[in-house]
């Protein structure tokens, strides 16, 4: 049977992914990640949702958007939804011009108003009128609210408000599907229209809650206790999240993303 959604995680990296530039031999930084475990090399985070009808939705296009749209063999996108205007998330909106180049047509994009305004400040020449050959980015520009219910690449998708510490953050549920990325607090309405999902992808940066922006493991599993979906993948890992050692602290039900993992959702 074909699943009503399939998602592939393009990378579940944070903002530096893993490793990170630099380490005492200058081939990276891989904090408390093993290196020889090929699941903690990891590109910022981005997902590609594909329905049964075809279409086809980016959510975030950060600095490895090539190579992640190249590994998933991507050639058109119906859309692309923008979480937040962070540059982990935006960095990579110039190599869509190649995928405006292969379709021979303007991309759709989504965010919300805020990060809209953002992404036409900082790409104001992805938002001109497309030229000939696509020699730079098309992108159309839709304007979207949490809270709403809107249709994305042919899917309808409903909208929710996150709180990121420094700016909102807009997640994503479509059917019984949930992508969440990049929150410190989950607004209770929001975490409200989590239930009853089968499988969720949620930001999860560290083992702990110290950090201003991004909530940790203890919180994580606080939220999937009250939501208690089928399966539950963490994503936006960084470089404490060890594969193996924190797979092995998980519960039943939860566990860690890798960059190219597929989750089948059934309707």
């Amino acid at each position: 049977m074909n699943p009503a959604l399939r998602v592939t995680l393009l990378g579940t990296g944070p903002s530096q992914g893993v490793p990170a530039v630099g380490g005492p031999d200058g081939l990276g930084n891989w904090g408390e990640c093993d290196p020889a475990e090929p699941r903690n090399r990891r590109g910022r985070t981005s997902a590609l949702l594909e329905s049964a009808n075809g279409g086809i939705l980016l959510v975030d296009a950060g600095p490895d958007c090539r190579a992640q749209l190249m590994a998933a063999q991507v050639k058109r996108l119906d859309g692309v939804l923008i979480t937040h205007a962070h540059a982990d998330h935006i960095a990579g909106l110039d190599e869509l011009r190649a995928i405006n180049r292969s379709m021979a047509d303007v991309i759709q994009l989504y965010a919300a108003e805020a990060t809209l305004s953002e992404l036409t400040s900082r790409f104001a020449y992805a938002f001109l009128p497309p030229t000939r050959i696509f020699f730079r980015p098309a992108l159309a520009g839709q304007p979207v609210s949490p809270g709403s219910q809107v249709m994305l690449a042919g899917m309808p998708a409903e909208l929710l408000d996150m709180d990121h510490g420094v700016m909102r953050s807009l997640g994503l549920r479509i059917g019984r599907f949930a992508y969440t990325t990049d929150v410190i607090r989950m607004p209770a309405e929001s975490l409200a229209r989590l239930h009853g999902l089968d499988t969720w992808v949620i930001s999860c940066m560290q083992p702990g809650d110290q950090n201003p922006v991004h909530a940790g493991l203890q919180q994580v599993l606080a939220w999937w206790r009250e939501v208690r979906p089928r399966r539950t993948v963490l994503t936006h890992l960084g470089d404490r999240m060890d594969y193996a050692r924190i797979s092995a602290q998980l519960p039943e039900g939860v566990e860690l993303g890798f960059d190219g993992m597929r989750l089948d959702v059934p309707e």
